[in-house]
């Protein structure tokens, strides 16, 4: 053996104490992260194994035989059932009548609220105020306002002449643009502090270097205030998407899925089916279409904007 060979293997740190210092530090690691993992775990993803599982069964309420395993049966029989797919239809008009006006609305509200402004903050703090209630209270309340008799709306068109006396929610061509308007003001707060929180973080003096080269309010916003608010936007509209798909309490309040299932969304659907009609297998395998069809969209939509914003 050289001498040189001899150097080089005492520089070399003995491998079982650094070893034994990974391994350590891994389990440690692990052992203050299971406490987190295990809620998830037991209340996140075993519910939803369950559920997965349950759409291949013949499971049912108050049956006194074993639940069966049946395969595909429950998605074959949810090709060809229109009411599902009529309902699906009813949810992406829903969810994108809702999350795009919402997003416009908030947006503009943002912009203005990052303003300096007397009494900002009491503007700020009115601004999240539908946040703060719960979907069953804002429901209610906005059934008093579309009252047919005494609803605020009505005694409004009133006094201004322009008739009224209208039942908002039970009209076959009112009830579902009434529902989104109530969507919109309950998910705009949320979407107001996500862009508000991304425009305080628009440096001040790219603002003031453009305003010194002469640019306006408009070319600002599309050279400066949009650029830095994109990812934000980008992440918020995402998830107003999914949620406003997934909304149940506001429109059970509101209508319970009538006039006659023109508001009946996706998932009323599937709580009917499950907890009224005892299917419990066909309601988990409309759940699992559902994730499916909302996980395509949102890809399909997000590979395009990032794609777009490479481009960029």
């Amino acid at each position: 053996m050289t001498p040189l060979t001899e150097r080089r293997r005492s520089a070399r740190p003995a491998p079982g104490p650094d070893r034994a210092r990974r391994t350590g530090t891994g389990f440690g690691a692990w052992f203050l992260v299971l406490p987190a993992l295990l809620p998830i775990l037991v209340l996140s993803v075993g519910p939803l194994l369950y559920g997965v599982s349950l759409a291949f069964t013949d499971a049912q309420s108050g049956r006194t035989t074993p639940t069966r395993w049946i395969g595909l049966l429950n998605f074959r029989d949810l090709l060809h059932d229109t009411l599902f797919w009529e309902s699906f239809r009813i949810g992406l008009v829903w969810a994108v009548g809702v999350t795009v006006p919402q997003f416009l609305l908030a947006l503009g509200l943002a912009l203005l609220l990052g303003q300096e402004l007397r009494l900002r903050w009491l503007a700020r703090a009115l601004a999240i105020v539908p946040w703060a209630m719960p979907e069953v209270v804002v429901g209610v309340m906005w059934r008093l306002v579309y009252h047919p008799d005494a609803g605020v709306l009505n005694e409004t068109l009133r006094d201004l002449g322009l008739g009224g006396g209208r039942d908002w929610l039970s009209g076959l061509a009112t009830a579902l643009p009434a529902v989104v308007v109530v969507g919109v003001w309950a998910g705009m707060p949320q979407t107001t502090v996500a862009l508000l929180a991304g425009l305080q973080n628009t440096p001040r003096e790219l603002h003031d270097a453009a305003a010194v080269d002469g640019a306006g309010a408009w070319r600002r916003f599309r050279a400066v205030t949009w650029p830095a608010l994109r990812p934000v936007a980008l992440a918020i509209t995402a998830l107003n998407f999914i949620w406003n798909f997934n909304s149940f309490a506001l429109v059970y309040v509101l209508t319970s899925g009538g006039p006659g299932g023109r508001t009946r969304l996706p998932m009323l659907f599937a709580y009917e089916e499950a907890f009224r009609y005892g299917q419990f297998g066909y309601a988990a395998a409309m759940g699992c279409v559902m994730v499916a069809a909302v996980s395509v969209l949102l890809a399909v939509f997000l590979a395009g904007r990032l794609k777009g914003g490479d481009d960029a």
